[in-house]
């Protein structure tokens, strides 16, 4: 007998973050009836996020700028990043359809600006939006084609990504998608192999008061709990508790398919120690929905996941822009990455090591960087560089006594920075940041990952479903697609699933997010 639905729609996307609102739109635009569940009251991590879009090919924003790109430049520098995670004709695709998705974005709604900032940054302050986001001018990416400015921030004080949502989430909206908050999937549905619907429990019954106070303690535990993960974490378990009071099941029926785009896992403390333990005690970046939960429903479905082991950490030494100038060393005193590579190259090769690390410079360097921290900050990054500068330093007259200090191998150290400043540098660092440490006194700043309130190493999953790389559809551990199945972003194995640079989470929820809706909303519906 077929079940009682509670509602019904063409097209059910679970999880309203980036890659949610994309295919909802995409799904909504091309005709379908589309529903769109969330657990909380959308954004995600996107809207946490620094509203980073990477994208590069000649976009309307590199011309207006007067960058200079090319899809082969961008398709040759990515091809380093994404590795075999994707095929090359899937990257080829994602590259050529690059400028066309920041006009797609742009029409929604979202600003961009062509202002460009002029030195190496994590992210950059509100006077730019247009940035070196990645590792473009590092060895081993620089190539034969100048490398091109290809982080696209969403134009808005502070970390944009609010901005970058909001714009989303009234497109999708404005398109027909109907959105309901506080409503979470538990489970799909499947009738002979087809995913047809989703079991949810929804609070959108719950008396106002509830609701409200639900609103309340979502809000702190968001955003500042991005930043003080425990208190964050206590303040969901009140949630899940009223959660248990006051939820009632819901049963939803989907037509045509089920795109699952809930993110990724980061905050479940149980996948991450079975998954990826060398990453705990890093600040989870993402969201209490960023459980696993959509993944879960994937596999239990008959999805096959994959790459839940590869997390990226993110252990920037920028801004400001003048510690590029020092060298990084481990506890044996060598150095192990170029210093200018992007912040979650440095972090992927620091873990990899063992996690115990030091930047050292010298006096004039220190100088430069407490002259450069007001102009080249906003304030979450402020508090880093002051961190770094004062807090985080071992100082000395040589370099011997600094590393005797520090209790790194002062032998081993000396030697290091005797040959800093040959030609070519050992990792390839760019002459323009290789010069000799020769003037005291020397700091070593402790850049070592672990868990410390003024210089956290934030952390986040890259692995999820496995899918088609043509339409998004999850695949079975043989191989096989799930009837009525899609999954995007975060919840999906894709573009960035093997090395991040900021802005390609972002750029792949757009991607993988349209790609899903628009297959998704083109099966043949189920008859009711």
């Amino acid at each position: 007998m077929p079940p009682d639905w509670d509602d019904h729609a063409d097209v059910v996307v679970v999880g309203f973050g980036g890659a949610g609102a994309c295919a909802a739109t995409e799904a909504a635009r091309a005709g379908a009836d589309v529903l769109v569940l969330d657990r909380f009251t959308g954004g995600g991590a996107t809207a946490l996020s620094g509203g980073v879009v990477y994208a590069g090919g000649g976009t309307s924003v590199q011309r207006a700028a007067e960058v200079t790109d090319s899809v082969d430049a961008m398709y040759d520098y990515l091809a380093q990043e994404v590795g075999e995670v994707v095929s090359p004709a899937t990257l080829r695709r994602f590259c050529e359809s690059s400028p066309a998705m920041i006009d797609w974005l742009a029409g929604l709604g979202v600003p961009f600006d062509p202002s460009v900032c002029p030195f190496k940054t994590s992210y950059p302050p509100n006077d730019y939006y247009l940035y070196y986001s990645g590792s473009e001018n590092a060895w081993p990416y620089r190539s034969s084609a100048a490398p091109a400015p290809r982080g696209h921030r969403a134009h808005g004080r502070g970390t944009s990504g609010r901005v970058l949502f909001d714009a989303l989430s009234s497109a999708a909206q404005g398109a027909g998608a109907r959105v309901r908050s506080w409503t979470s999937a538990t489970r799909l549905v499947v009738e002979s192999g087809r995913v047809v619907g989703v079991e949810c429990r929804t609070l959108a019954g719950a008396p106002a008061r509830v609701r409200r106070r639900l609103a309340r303690l979502h809000r702190y535990a968001t955003k500042p709990g991005l930043y003080v993960p425990a208190p964050a974490r206590r303040l969901h378990r009140r949630i899940a508790a009223l959660e248990r009071r006051w939820a009632r099941p819901l049963l939803v029926e989907a037509r045509r398919g089920v795109v699952l785009a809930a993110g990724g896992f980061v905050t479940n403390r149980e996948m991450m120690r079975e998954h990826a333990p060398a990453y705990r005690g890093g600040l989870p970046l993402g969201t209490q929905g960023d459980d696993g939960g959509g993944i879960r429903l994937g596999v239990e479905a008959g999805g096959a996941a994959d790459r839940l082991d590869v997390v990226s950490a993110w252990r920037f030494i920028t801004p400001p822009s003048a510690l590029t100038r020092g060298i990084l060393v481990g506890p044996d005193g060598t150095r192990f990455v170029d210093e200018s590579s992007y912040g979650a190259a440095i972090g992927d090769r620091l873990v990899a090591g063992g996690g115990l690390a030091w930047l050292l410079v010298d006096g004039p360097i220190v100088a430069d960087a407490r002259r450069q921290v007001r102009r080249e900050t906003l304030w979450f990054q402020r508090l880093q560089a002051h961190y770094l500068l004062s807090w985080s330093r071992t100082r000395a007259a040589s370099v011997a006594e600094v590393a005797r200090r520090a209790g790194i191998d002062p032998s081993a150290l000396a030697k290091t920075v005797d040959a800093y400043g040959a030609t070519p540098d050992e990792f390839g660092k760019h002459p323009d940041l290789v010069s000799p440490l020769r003037n005291p006194p020397y700091t070593l700043i402790d850049c070592s990952y672990g868990p410390r309130l003024g210089y956290p190493c934030p952390v986040l999953t890259l692995g999820g479903l496995t899918v088609d790389e043509s339409s998004g559809q999850v695949l079975t551990p043989g191989g096989d697609p799930v009837d009525g199945l899609y999954a995007a972003g975060r919840t999906a194995v894709g573009i960035c699933s093997n090395s991040y640079v900021s802005g390609l989470s972002l750029a792949d929820c757009v991607f993988s997010g349209r790609r899903a809706g628009r297959h998704a909303a083109a099966v043949q519906a189920r008859p009711s």
